[in-house]
């Protein structure tokens, strides 16, 4: 029976906004942190050709604040050394 349910009846039948919960926030950011992850092993695949699976892993499990640090810093990095460094000082 919920399941069949729109949002709009889900919102009428609690009396508030979905948008207006906590799970809600937590839902989008978790969009945009995948969606960012995504993006930036989009752009290094291009300029440095695809990478591991370990490399993409730790990429993946940043937050978003970091994700659009290494946005920026990949644009200055010469090789996959560089990406590297930049993982692993972000982790000391």
């Amino acid at each position: 029976m919920w399941t069949t349910l729109s949002r709009t009846e889900v919102e009428s039948m609690l009396g508030i906004t979905l948008q207006e919960t906590r799970v809600y926030r937590e839902i989008k950011e978790e969009g945009r942190e995948e969606a960012t992850a995504n993006l930036v092993i989009r752009l290094l695949n291009k300029r440095f050709g695809e990478l591991s699976e370990k490399t993409r892993s730790s990429i993946s499990a940043l937050p978003l604040a970091a994700l659009e640090n290494l946005s920026e810093a990949l644009l200055d990095f010469t090789g996959l050394a560089d990406l590297e460094a930049w993982l692993e000082a972000l982790s000391n």
